[in-house]
């Protein structure tokens, strides 16, 4: 993966600024802040959202780990947009990484992905759905990478204990918990914001993932719906309950973005939103 050398905002060494090894905290903001489309739509969505990540970043202080998918293999449809896929798309996250200094988050669907991804990736995220696979979490794991784990919508914030023993068991301590919100009937989700004092006990990071929590799951006649106004509310909500990490799909023309649209944020508003979190 060949990418370029023109690098802004590089860190000294190769670790997450910010971070200890372990993942625990030691930036003085006291948060980390995770934000990018869902899914690789372009270079020039990419770029976009890099550029502004870069410029927040300078502002403010912070180290916003940049976040795309290179295949989103949960959509609703089958003829729902998955992404470019495993070798274009952790190219075109490698060219970011080198261009703009930006850590890399991306999801991984398979284990056969963990290896791969980890080249580029500083984070592996297991997506909620898969959190309970272990051939997966332990794939992730033997990467030595950061693994986030997404709360499935069908478990509890004291359910989270088994997937974190299963990457610890795996030798990788480098764990995250992510809270998304749990099923709540038919097309919708709710939050139990005492998940995150529930994952707290298992690992240092518990982040609240602002756009996934008001998404409207199969709501939207064959793709996922949302509220995405309600997304401010869900991280300073999580903010009162402990969290240390803030997750936001950002795009910058949500209306025309091909995964996730109604509940991403549109770019534009994302300064702000950090700067009431900070």
């Amino acid at each position: 993966m060949n990418s370029s050398n023109n690098t802004i905002n590089t860190s000294p060494s190769g670790s997450l600024r910010g971070f200890t090894p372990s993942g625990s905290l030691r930036g003085s903001s006291g948060s980390i802040f995770i934000a990018g489309p869902c899914v690789i739509e372009s270079m020039e969505c990419l770029e976009t959202v890099a550029q502004e990540l870069v410029r927040i970043n300078g502002k403010l202080g912070t180290d916003i780990i940049f976040k795309a998918s290179f295949d989103k293999a949960n959509r609703t449809s089958l003829s729902s947009y998955r992404g470019p896929g495993l070798e274009k798309g952790l190219q075109m996250l490698g060219d970011i990484k080198a261009k703009y200094g930006l850590r890399i988050l991306t999801d991984i669907h398979e284990s056969c992905q963990a290896a791969p991804a980890a080249e580029v990736a500083d984070v592996l995220q297991i997506p909620a759905f898969l959190c309970r696979q272990t051939d997966l979490l332990v794939a992730a794991a033997k990467t030595g990478k950061i693994v986030n784990i997404k709360k499935a919508q069908f478990l509890s914030g004291d359910d989270m204990k088994y997937p974190v023993e299963k990457v610890r068991e795996s030798g990788n301590e480098n764990v995250w918990l992510t809270e998304r919100g749990n099923i709540y009937g038919y097309n919708n989700l709710a939050v139990d914001f005492r998940n995150i004092a529930d994952m707290k006990k298992f690992t240092d990071i518990v982040i609240m993932d602002c756009t996934h929590s008001v998404q409207r799951p199969g709501a939207a006649g064959g793709k996922t719906g949302g509220n995405r106004e309600f997304v401010p509310a869900m991280a300073l909500a999580a903010k009162a309950f402990g969290a240390n990490g803030y997750f936001f799909e950002v795009h910058p023309n949500p209306e025309e973005a091909l995964s996730d649209g109604p509940n991403m944020l549109y770019l534009k508003d994302l300064e702000a939103l950090i700067e009431k979190l900070l």
